[in-house]
């Protein structure tokens, strides 16, 4: 009988237990919870890998604390910049978008992308008019703004300093400060079939249009029925160089590894290398599992039909 799993991810890096309040740290693990349950429910009702993934990801940027949809970080001009992607194992379907504004749930308008579009990555102005032809829903400036999200922005703005996903308002502490907040979702449903799901506010005080990891298949989000789904969360320039969702694919394609082995190579080996701090989480058509980081934590979960059922924080 197919094994169901559903894994979630909600960013990694230096997250040790002297930074988060035990009220704090509760609300991370329901979060996590929670998302693990709207995706698992889902696959028990014989819904698509895709469906749950989504469902996760959509938990995950409605939960303020997370850096994506509504706890997405500020921008260098003061706004929010989302990117979010999605992929179906079953033929590599996938839809993405970067940049964009003032969009409730970016993994939404990225199934959009990928379901009633030929294309697969959308970005700014343009993949927000596609979202207005599509009926996704938008919300006003003020819902994705938080006051912790707001005092991190105001300690670097005017700065040429931009931050990572982070919990102290001290500018110099911010630019040493390694914490990767990007949301994630990977499961396999009963025909076997996997799917992945990332999103992202990115960068506190980001400028220029930067955009990571997240939204790029291959580098922060891949589904292949052959191998794996993988969601990242990390330092996005390092992930995107090492090409590390798709790097894992091909250890398990052309090596013959198994998921585990192919993640601790790339996220344990190749990216310490490279220096990238971060992590990832895995699934494959069997059912099996993997989440696997290089830094101090992950916020993490996993749920599968093996009676597995755990959230987890610090490593």
């Amino acid at each position: 009988m197919q094994k169901l799993s559903i894994a979630v991810h909600g960013g990694a890096g230096t997250i040790l237990p002297k930074d988060l309040t035990p009220e704090l740290e509760k609300a991370y693990l329901q979060a996590l919870q929670a998302a693990l349950d709207a995706g698992y429910q889902l696959l028990q009702q014989g819904a698509s890998s895709t469906d749950a993934v989504q469902a996760a990801v959509v938990v995950l940027e409605d939960f303020p604390l997370f850096n994506a949809g509504k706890g997405s970080v500020f921008t260098f001009e003061g706004g929010h910049e989302m990117d979010a992607a999605i992929m179906d194992g079953r033929d590599r379907s996938a839809g993405a978008v970067a940049g964009v504004q003032g969009i409730k749930n970016p993994v939404v308008l990225a199934r959009t992308v990928m379901a009633h579009s030929q294309h697969v990555l959308l970005s700014g102005a343009g993949a927000e008019a596609f979202a207005k032809a599509h009926q996704i829903a938008f919300a006003a400036n003020d819902y994705f703004h938080t006051d912790l999200r707001y005092q991190q922005w105001q300690s670097v703005q005017g700065t040429n300093v931009s931050a990572l996903d982070h919990s102290t308002p001290d500018v110099k502490a911010l630019s040493k400060e390694k914490k990767f907040g990007t949301v994630g979702a990977v499961a396999v449903d009963a025909h076997g079939h996997v799917a992945a799901a990332t999103s992202t506010g990115g960068m506190t005080n980001k400028r220029w249009g930067r955009i990571g990891d997240s939204p790029l298949i291959g580098a922060g989000t891949w589904a292949d029925d052959q191998t794996c789904a993988i969601s990242c969360t990390g330092h996005g320039e390092i992930f995107i160089k090492a090409v590390a969702t798709y790097d894992i694919h091909c250890l398990m394609a052309y090596q013959n590894k198994t998921l585990q082995q192919a993640m601790d190579e790339v996220v344990q080996v190749k990216l310490k290398r490279m220096e990238g701090e971060g992590g990832a989480i895995g699934v494959d058509s069997n059912g099996e599992a993997a989440l696997v980081f290089n830094s101090e934590g992950m916020y993490r979960g996993l749920r599968s039909s093996s009676g597995e059922n755990k959230t987890a924080i610090y490593r």
